[in-house]
């Protein structure tokens, strides 16, 4: 099993070094395969090679010729809408009951889930025993003086791995108006992504929406990830429909709290050779006015 998952990982680095190449020669491709079709002359740039890349271009069929604009990412969830996500659920060592808390509310808002005691586990044990038990995603909560501080979000088998600070958390039971709190239910959520717009934010909803399954129609939870300002705000809601379709009833079930990326990794959290594949940094982009774009 050792050797296997070393030698998936060997391939899996290797489609990522083709990945450059292969795109130079996808985009070359295209441009010859525009000109042709527009009846325009042929680049410059590609007239010593327009014979080979004709060839080339005759060859190829309709998935073929979309390998190139393929890329690591979507390696990374070529399954995600074949399997269902099974998510690990942990916390750093001895935690404190604030942080069990935490835990306990996180295993009910992310579906077929499991929560494991982290006891001595070390990170390498833990996610390759994560990885023989086919987990899809690991996901561990740490804390500073009893209160929730950081989520690392880990993807297996080869990642990638976003590590979030946490901030502004309220659990379900800190709720003042108990009485206006919806039930939790362990549904599958319909998810609402607001404003990710830039590639980085892109690919943070990418990490973040694949934790969950496909909802069903029927389903009357939602959850929301809003980013504002560099900060991601969670927000869990059941609605009903008491009058039929012309009324509403929204109900806040918690918990609350907001996340905010800091680094992003290729590869899982046990890798210390793993890229960084991007980073805060100190006084990036520090003006006033200006924020991350996530």
């Amino acid at each position: 099993m050792i050797r296997r998952t070393a030698r998936l990982r060997r391939e899996y680095l290797y489609r990522k070094g083709l990945e450059g190449k292969e795109k130079v020669q996808y985009e070359r491709k295209r441009a010859l395969k525009k000109a042709l079709e527009e009846g325009k002359p042929i680049p410059t740039e590609l007239r010593g090679e327009a014979g080979a890349l004709k060839s080339e271009i005759a060859l190829e069929d309709e998935q073929t010729a979309e390998y190139g604009a393929r890329s690591h990412v979507d390696d990374e969830y070529a399954k995600a809408g074949e399997v269902e996500p099974k998510v690990m659920l942990t916390t750093s060592r001895d935690p404190s009951s604030r942080l069990a808390q935490f835990a306990k509310e996180l295993k009910l808002i992310f579906p077929n889930s499991q929560r494991i005691n982290r006891g001595g586990l070390v990170l390498g044990e833990m996610v390759e025993s994560a990885r023989n038990n086919g987990f899809s995603d690991i996901v561990m909560v740490h804390e500073h003086r009893g209160e929730p501080d950081g989520l690392v979000v880990c993807h297996l088998p080869f990642g990638p791995t976003a590590y979030f600070g946490i901030v502004n958390t309220v659990l379900r039971h800190d709720i003042k108006d108990s009485a206006q709190l919806g039930k939790m239910k362990e549904i599958a959520p319909h998810l609402i992504m607001e404003n990710f717009t830039t590639p980085l934010g892109e690919r943070t909803a990418n990490v973040l929406k694949h934790l969950f399954p496909t909802p069903k129609e029927e389903s009357k939870r939602i959850i929301t990830f809003a980013n504002s300002k560099d900060y991601i705000s969670f927000r869990h809601h059941v609605y009903s429909k008491p009058k039929g379709d012309s009324s509403v009833t929204l109900a806040e079930a918690g918990p609350r709290f907001e996340l905010r990326l800091y680094q992003l990794r290729l590869g899982t959290m046990d890798s210390e050779t793993a890229e960084v594949e991007w980073a805060i940094r100190p006084y990036m982009r520090s003006g006033k006015k200006q924020r991350l774009p996530l």
